[in-house]
């Protein structure tokens, strides 16, 4: 997977030059020369680099680690020099999970960020960093879900950075942000920085991702309690804090770190507190001190129209709850008069005077609002359509070197087609010539046999391991097969296996395709045909309809197996993270995805699996819209109708249960005899092929951040941006 040279170095001087300092500490991965680069591109006074906002940031180093891997293929595991010894061991032996990303949005964010460092633009992440992560999920076959809060160690991570007070090498950086209550009265609040490298794989460019943590001593309790967990919905006061935590503290630490970026990108609304602070600048500066009392309200839309034309803005989902709305007395405790004087002008939900709509404030100022799928696009429009003319589709893509398993990528190295695909995955489309070449059939198969023998031999151990638990805690084992023996129980890797994972939302319906048990197990008896169908993923603490899909998951299992006799088997795979992602995307032989029309604006997941040849089998919604081509990368079942406004209702008898359910079982034989069937299965291995040659060229980071590139206004060297124009051409969303 690698394409390092492999002459014999001197390791000690190839260490000391993986070391970097300046003023706000000591880095280890990348030189001095880079480090120095980095710093001046986002320092510089033109501000020609963007500032990137996510509320989280999903990076786990099991999945993507170049300097750990440069590290391995190099042989090296320790220095005779005690501080880079240190950082060696750090990387080598450190944790590797990062837990402040609830699914979805932040692995996206990190794949966007790792995309932006192999292309070498110019970007700083800012985002918050939660002491207690998002929650570690146990799950219980009597309970379901019980969420565990998760404890980990950013000063051990690799990778992760706290940073120094320029002024005071001892000490930490401190930024200082004031909330206020409700007669103005300023509360002193302060975070300390983290800074993680995302380093690209040639370990010769980084995006820094700076993470503010509020919970330090020196910041109010209710501050640092608001600070411990991502996506705390305890109560509404601090969903409201944490947003105000992450969009006030954007501009403070850009200015304290000399960061001069005049582009700013909210990826969601969670920071779009920011807009605020910018608006309020605008005012300063064309007003003077007195800008408070004097502003007139046109004089607000004035500015406001002014800080618009460096915002860029992606909206991820039309569904209700990832809009953040917040009662208008939470804030008369948060913020300053005129704070909420700018939110009553920008803000106010058209449907409820009483509340603030910071989705709303997003759409009003930006100078261009993205979609993350032409589907969605489409979708957005109806909901904003005094904005529809700004609404544009940026289909969202995934980084193919996180995805792609260590196993088909040594097949990917063994072909000339696909030279230089790490750093360029539009040669991808190359796939297509192989279409008859036996040798790449073969191989290709032999590594999916790998990465699926490799998947079941995870949940095999896991599913001995939860039995073991048994007299060891008071969690019931989630799978009716840890009770089996051990010939009954494992699950055998020949044996046809979908994937499902990601978020349990109710409009992502996971139980949609055991709505009718019988049914589903007559075809498998019927056939006499094994299925593995693999679960796995986590709902909101706070979600309770969600939490109760996944016990319908965990109720289903004991009644397919015993209807289909053994031959139909369900498992849910607890505490999903981004290496299990990667075992199953790899490792399945379909991935499912069957959200309610058109409330899946993208869907990721599906694009990792095609990262590595694997076919879906999908509602036509999100991405799937885009990937399904005709049929040439895998099938697709449901309702497909022109989307009307009642089509975005979320309430149960609005999902389509009995019907799409009904659609998949239509379709289910076709599935277990392309696999099966031995006259049949070139159909199968074909599908897996076109999806190399199709999708991943297209839903890829490299294309996405170069068509976001035509939204920033940044300008780039002769070699960026010719790379860049490379990659923008391989795909244009907004086109039909």
């Amino acid at each position: 997977m690698h394409n390092w040279d492999s002459t014999i170095i001197d390791k000690d001087i190839y260490l000391r030059d993986m070391l970097a300092v300046n003023s706000l500490g000591t880095f280890f991965g990348v030189s001095q020369q880079v480090l120095n680069q980095v710093w001046a591109e986002l320092t510089a006074p033109a501000g020609n680099s963007l500032i990137y906002v996510s509320m989280e940031i999903g990076a786990d180093l099991d999945v993507f680690h170049p300097v750990k891997s440069r590290l391995e293929y190099l042989g090296i595991t320790d220095s005779p020099d005690p501080l880079i010894d240190a950082f060696v061991k750090k990387v080598i032996r450190g944790p590797q999970k990062i837990p402040n990303y609830s699914g979805g949005l932040g692995v996206l964010a990190g794949d966007t960020l790792k995309s932006f460092a192999a292309c070498k633009i110019p970007v700083v992440a800012i985002s918050l960093l939660y002491k207690k992560g998002y929650f570690s999920q146990l799950v219980d076959s009597r309970l379901g879900q019980v969420a565990w809060a998760t404890e980990w160690e950013p000063h051990n991570t690799p990778g992760l950075y706290l940073l120094k007070n320029p002024l005071y090498p001892d000490r930490a950086l401190e930024i200082e942000i004031p909330f206020f209550d409700d007669k103005d009265h300023p509360i002193s609040t302060y975070a300390q920085v983290w800074m993680k490298m995302e380093i690209n794989e040639s370990l010769d460019f980084f995006v820094p991702e700076l993470l503010l943590d509020y919970s330090i001593p020196s910041s109010p309790e209710w501050i640092r309690k608001s600070a411990d967990q991502l996506y705390d919905s305890s109560s509404e006061r601090v969903r409201a804090t944490q947003r105000r935590m992450l969009g006030a503290g954007i501009l403070h630490l850009a200015e304290l770190l000399g960061i001069s970026s005049k582009t700013l990108h909210l990826n969601e609304q969670h920071g779009v507190v920011v807009i605020l602070h910018r608006i309020a600048d605008q005012l300063l500066n064309t007003l003077g001190q007195d800008f408070q009392t004097i502003a007139t309200d046109q004089d607000i839309y004035n500015a406001a129209a002014q800080v618009a034309q460096n915002i860029v803005y992606t909206i991820h989902t039309p569904v209700a709850a990832g809009h953040d709305r917040f009662s208008t007395s939470i804030y008369a405790g948060l913020s300053h008069t005129f704070c909420r004087r700018l939110l009553d002008l920008l803000a106010r939900d058209k449907d409820n005077p009483n509340v603030y709509n910071f989705t709303s404030l997003a759409m009003k100022v930006n100078r261009s609002t993205n979609s993350v799928s032409r589907l969605h696009r489409n979708v957005t429009k109806q909901q904003f359509p005094e904005h529809a003319d700004k609404i544009t589709a940026i289909t969202n893509g995934v980084h193919h070197l996180t995805w792609i398993s260590f196993a088909k990528a040594e097949v990917f190295d063994s072909f000339p087609e696909f030279h230089n695909w790490q750093s360029d995955p539009g040669v991808f489309a190359n796939a297509g010539k192989l279409l008859t070449n036996k040798k790449f059939r073969s191989y290709l198969e032999q590594a999916w046999a790998h990465d699926t023998k490799k998947l079941m031999d995870f949940v095999n151990a896991m599913l001995v391991r939860h039995r073991q638990q048994i007299h060891e805690t008071w969690i019931e084992p989630p799978n009716f097969l840890s009770f089996l023996d051990d010939k009954e129980r494992n699950l055998d890797p020949a044996v046809f296996t979908i994937g499902f994972a990601r978020r349990f939302s109710t409009y992502k319906r996971a139980d949609l395709i055991f709505e009718n048990i019988d049914t589903l197990a007559e075809i498998i008896l019927a056939r006499n045909q094994p299925v593995n169908f693999l679960f796995s993923g986590k709902a909101h603490p706070s979600d309770e309809p969600g939490k109760s899909v996944i016990k319908l998951i965990l109720d289903s299992q004991d009644e397919l197996y015993h209807k289909s006799k053994g031959l139909g088997r369900l498992v849910f795979i607890p505490n999903y993270d981004m290496q299990i992602a990667k075992l199953m995307v790899a490792g399945v032989h379909v991935w499912l995805n069957n959200p309610k029309r058109p409330l899946e604006a993208s869907g990721t997941s599906g694009m990792k699996a095609a990262m590595n040849g694997i076919p879906n089998i999908s509602i036509m919604d999100g991405w799937w819209a885009e990937g399904y081509h005709n049929g040439a990368t895998g099938w697709k079942f449901g309702f497909e109708a022109p989307i009307l406004p009642g089509d975005l209702r979320e309430d149960h008898d609005a999902l389509l249960y009995a019907e799409d359910s009904a659609s998949f079982y239509r379709l289910f034989p076709e599935l277990l005899d392309t696999f099966y069937n031995k006259e049949k299965r070139s159909i199968y291995i074909d599908k897996c092929i076109m999806n190399l040659a199709l999708n991943v060229p297209i839903f890829n980071t490299h294309r996405m951040v170069a068509e976001y590139l035509q939204k920033y206004g940044i300008s780039l060297s002769g070699p960026i941006e010719k790379n860049i124009r490379k990659f923008r051409k391989l795909y244009q969303s907004d086109a039909e």
